[in-house]
């Protein structure tokens, strides 16, 4: 059960749908964020357009989302699974095709390393997918060495 008088942790979520309605996918999921126990959703990328990187498959939609949240890392990591469990998720080889894919960035300022979680994310610095949506919620986080290492990933920003 959640401590709800723990102090709030500033979490990032990078999100990711190549299958189905993706961008559909993604602002659902965006959505319900918010909406996990004693957690706020605190601001939201745009939405970007991507190739698949080191899979094959359709386009992806990716997004990066700031949330605010009591849950510990373990907690907001079983509520992210269930979210995409919910949107169909199935966990088939490494980079398949895929509903929904979530992943935790960042908790707060915590250095986790176990067998099904590693904060920071272990190839976030690697991802032009992870970098530009995090650039639009957490300028501070990205360098432009970061920008300039994946400048040869394609990804374009969508308008809706």
């Amino acid at each position: 059960m959640t401590n709800p008088l723990r102090e709030p942790v500033s979490a990032f979520v990078a999100l990711g749908a190549n299958l189905g309605e993706p961008a559909q996918a993604v602002q659902q999921a965006l959505g319900q964020l918010g909406r996990f126990e004693h957690t706020r959703l605190v601001s939201t990328s745009s939405l970007y357009e991507t190739a698949p990187h080191e899979a094959q498959g359709p386009l992806y939609v990716n997004a990066v989302a700031h949330l605010e949240t009591q849950l510990n890392a373990v907690e907001l990591l079983l509520a992210l699974q269930a979210l995409e469990q919910a949107a169909g998720r199935v966990r088939s080889v490494q980079n398949a095709p895929r509903t929904l894919d979530l992943d935790l960035l960042f908790y707060g300022d915590a250095r986790i390393q176990s067998g099904w979680l590693t904060v920071p994310h272990p190839r976030w610095r690697e991802r032009a997918f992870v970098l530009l949506p995090l650039q639009d919620v957490a300028g501070h986080l990205v360098s432009e060495a970061m920008l300039a290492a994946v400048a040869d990933q394609p990804i374009r920003r969508l308008h809706f």
